[in-house]
């Protein structure tokens, strides 16, 4: 009996996720097609990446898989349509992440600045700078991954710089190496070729269980 429970938990647990992320990918859509119209909407973008970032100090980008409107968005309608290729390596490195960071952040504080006492004004310069990372996302996830965009996502970079050792996935030696995790990981990280080390060192794991949920051995756990 205790073990039927535990079966049925994860099985009702499975659809209120898969509910969830339709819920912050339909957010993330609306505000982009109506922030333009009304700014007001354009200040979802900053609260969501001081959660981005405030999540980074207890574990690592786990606000970017669970709860990041965008990344749902990537993970649910734009996955039909969202390419295959492995994501190029001189997009992971850390000095191109945080140039574009630095870029971004520059384009809003000079956008801002033209009329920085309006509220209004920075309401639609932060929908503007969504609206400009989302069209780029698309455009990078039509031919690489889905989640492509989250590679060099400045809140993925701070999260990244501020607490991505943090909350690490762990490996259990049961692991098989049969590659299930990694063409699941939206990130296309390598998983099983740490399985002597216990852990996944990767910074930019995201701790959204997809490679969790794929294992056939139930090797890959989260602590606690």
């Amino acid at each position: 009996m205790p073990q039927h429970d535990a079966s049925l938990s994860i099985t009702l647990q499975k659809p209120v996720s898969a509910v969830h992320r339709w819920i912050l990918a339909t957010i993330m859509i609306l505000t982009v097609a109506l922030g333009w119209r009304y700014p007001a909407i354009g200040f979802a973008v900053p609260v969501a990446m001081v959660a981005g970032i405030g999540g980074s100090l207890l574990r690592g980008r786990y606000v970017c898989g669970t709860f990041c409107p965008r990344g749902s968005f990537f993970d649910t309608l734009f996955r039909l349509v969202g390419g295959t290729q492995p994501i190029p390596a001189p997009l992971r490195t850390m000095p191109v992440r945080w140039g574009i960071l630095a870029v971004l952040m520059g384009f809003m504080a000079w956008q801002i600045s033209r009329n920085p006492g309006d509220p209004l004004h920075w309401g639609f310069v932060f929908w503007m700078a969504c609206a400009v990372t989302t069209a780029a996302g698309i455009g990078l996830g039509l031919f690489y991954h889905a989640r492509a965009w989250c590679v060099i996502c400045p809140v993925g970079t701070m999260a990244n710089a501020i607490g991505g050792g943090k909350w690490q996935l762990q490996i259990d030696p049961g692991c098989g190496s049969c590659g299930a995790c990694e063409r699941h990981c939206p990130m296309g990280l390598t998983i099983a070729a740490h399985r002597d080390g216990g852990t996944l060192p990767h910074r930019d794991c995201l701790k959204c269980s997809s490679c969790a949920d794929a294992c056939p051995k139930g090797a890959l756990t989260f602590p606690g």
